[in-house]
């Protein structure tokens, strides 16, 4: 088993995580990524991460902003012990589902720019599309998508 975290990580949850979990879906911000380097560098481990990015600059989501992501890149590939393997994106909740694809296009910019940034191969995953929108995510290049609605029902808040 391979297991993912794709929910909202807090910094100081950050070493829990790395104990646990292969793949890191929702890195948010340059202080969360220092914590989970310096997390798995005590734990003598690389850490697979995905990069989160609001590409909407929704306030109620999380991820980095746009503006910072180059910045972030940079930083990253400067620490020894996360790997980014990817980006992961949350479009908006649009009523018309194709509202989502303009989020979905400048998510897949800025993965294939990411490629251009980090050794051949290292970025392999575009995380976007959930339930609701997976279709549209995939025809936008996804090749990750996040569909718990569909297998577990919808939450109960």
């Amino acid at each position: 088993l391979k297991w993912h975290l794709i929910g909202h990580l807090q910094t100081n949850k950050a070493k829990h995580a790395v104990e646990h979990f292969d793949l890191i879906h929702s890195v948010d911000s340059e202080h969360l990524l220092k914590a989970v380097d310096k997390a798995a560098e005590n734990l003598g481990k690389v850490q697979n991460i995905l990069l989160q990015v609001n590409v909407a600059g929704e306030e109620s989501k999380f991820g980095m902003e746009v503006d910072a992501f180059p910045e972030i890149i940079e930083m990253a590939k400067g620490l020894s012990h996360v790997r980014v393997q990817g980006l992961m994106c949350i479009a908006p909740d649009y009523e018309n589902v194709e509202d989502v694809r303009p989020v979905f296009r400048i998510a897949r910019a800025l993965y294939e720019h990411m490629q251009t940034k980090f050794p051949a191969g290292q970025i392999q995953y575009l995380s976007m599309g959930m339930t609701h929108d997976f279709e549209i995510a995939i025809e936008e290049g996804a090749n990750m998508v996040r569909v718990g609605t569909a297998i577990f029902g919808p939450r109960n808040y």
